[in-house]
């Protein structure tokens, strides 16, 4: 018995020994085996002071034949403390010992939160993440750019207001013009609205940028989604713009409103006219909403020299009211869904209740103009494509599909290919026109408004203009 118990001792120190010299030739020591990283700079972008990032990653790979320990993961460098990092989902200040096996890697997640600054431009934050391996130290660099906004929280403007383009503002839960105030927002200014919130003008809004200073409002998400995949394009950032029954004389030129859960909405009492205009839209672009861009109900609309672009519902939506479209562009490439509406929807045209949609109110019925434009992309481009005995015309307009001109539909080029330089599958969205685009000079220059003279890029129409919003331009030799 003796024996036997003195066999089984030795044999289980044998096993430990063994086990422990595994494990111990299981690693590689040498200076030359390093970690591979998937990136050497960790860029997390523009993003605003005194807020948290978005979550950054990184791989960390082990390409060798045995495993590697890390001894340490730390950060330094003047911006370090700006910085957080997590290592295979535990968060630290530093980490010692972190095993990466043969062949497999882990993950770096890296956030970080900006000092406010003295710049009205971003500020530039570095830091080095330094990984000692084997006695050998390699880095890799974080970087995030500082950039100080004003930020509202439900703010109501009681007394006419002026937003500057020194810094962005950000905006959360809503902005709301009081009636009989006016909002004058200035050439080059960015508005950036949180999750949810939306702009409510109940007043008067005055947002008149330029060709070199268009103003933006867009979501307040900076950066990338994932890889090269911008933000940008990314609707339901915020709800959107809306214009009530007592707002009046809008005017929004050069103004770029996207990332939108509903785009913009206009609801007017049959008051107004073509002549005074709720809304005045001039070289606006209007896009990347999750249902349509701009909806107007029983008021009054002119657009010239506008882009209205990818609506999960369909783009514009006229109920009533009248609407002037001129030197328009209206292309559907949505992402995101499949489309539920067409790129031009109707209702309230007639007093037939299923046909002309009559919604009751006794209001006018839709009066509507739309010229020199382009009506093309995805889905369907009408909610009627008979428009007969109603006040809705398109004159010298490309349109998808194939059909005829009428009373309602005058001197149309039919299912031609306007050859945007878009490709949606890329996520590159550019609605100017190619070399061999039908749309150049296509475009009848009587009926081309006098504001509509420039594009939204300052390029004169001339002489012979090019249906749709924008100007063509010979593609450089460079």
């Amino acid at each position: 018995m003796k024996h036997k118990l003195t066999r089984l001792i030795l044999l289980t120190f044998s096993v430990l020994v063994l086990a422990a010299s595994c494990i111990e030739d299981g690693f590689t020591t040498s200076p030359a085996d390093q970690p591979v990283f998937s990136t050497d700079t960790l860029d997390l972008g523009v993003v605003f002071t005194d807020e948290p990032t978005a979550t950054s990653r990184m791989l960390v790979y082990n390409p060798h034949s045995k495993s590697i320990n890390i001894s340490s993961i730390s950060l330094s460098g003047e911006g370090a403390d700006n910085f957080r990092v997590n290592v295979d989902g535990i968060s630290a200040g530093s980490f010692a010992d972190v095993e990466v096996r043969s062949r497999d890697s882990i993950f770096v997640f890296v956030e970080a939160t900006l000092p406010p600054n003295a710049s009205t431009t971003p500020v530039s934050v570095r830091a080095s993440l330094d990984f000692t391996t084997n006695g050998a130290t390699r880095s890799v660099i974080l970087s995030a750019d500082g950039q100080n906004v004003h930020r509202l929280r439900a703010v109501t403007l009681e007394a006419d207001t002026r937003l500057t383009a020194d810094i962005p503002y950000q905006i959360y839960d809503s902005l709301v013009v009081a009636p009989g105030v006016t909002l004058t927002v200035d050439p080059g200014a960015t508005l950036c609205f949180h999750d949810k919130a939306m702009l409510v003008v109940r007043g008067t809004l005055v947002a008149e940028g330029t060709p070199e200073k268009r103003i933006s409002m867009s979501g307040d998400r900076t950066g990338n989604l994932v890889g090269d995949i911008s933000f940008d394009i990314m609707s339901r950032q915020w709800t959107g713009a809306f214009f009530t029954e007592t707002s009046v004389n809008n005017r929004l030129s050069h103004v770029d409103i996207k990332n939108t859960v509903q785009g913009v909405t206009v609801y007017g009492d049959g008051t107004s006219d073509r002549e005074n205009p709720m809304l005045r839209l001039l070289n606006c672009r209007l896009r990347n909403s999750a249902y349509t861009v701009l909806e107007s109900y029983h008021a009054a609309i002119r657009a010239v020299g506008c882009e209205f672009a990818e609506g999960g519902g369909g783009l514009v939506y006229l109920q009533g009211g009248d609407g002037v479209f001129n030197h328009c562009t209206f292309a559907n490439y949505y992402l995101y869904s499949v489309l539920g509406g067409p790129a031009l929807g109707f209702a309230h045209i007639s007093a037939d209740p299923e046909t002309g949609l009559d919604d009751e109110s006794g209001l006018p019925y839709l009066s509507a103009d739309i010229s020199n434009s382009i009506v093309y992309g995805n889905g369907t481009a009408f909610s009627h494509g008979d428009l007969t005995d109603t006040s809705v015309y398109l004159r010298r307009c490309l349109i998808k599909g194939e059909g005829e001109d009428d009373d309602n539909f005058l001197n149309i080029l039919w299912d031609e290919d306007p050859l945007y330089y878009t490709v949606r599958e890329d996520y590159y969205f550019d609605y100017r026109l190619k070399p061999e685009s039908p749309a150049i000079g296509a475009a009848d220059p009587a009926l081309t408004l006098p504001e509509a003279a420039s594009d939204g890029y300052g390029l004169p129409r001339g002489a012979a203009p090019e249906l749709g919003a924008y100007v063509y331009v010979e593609p450089s030799d460079e």
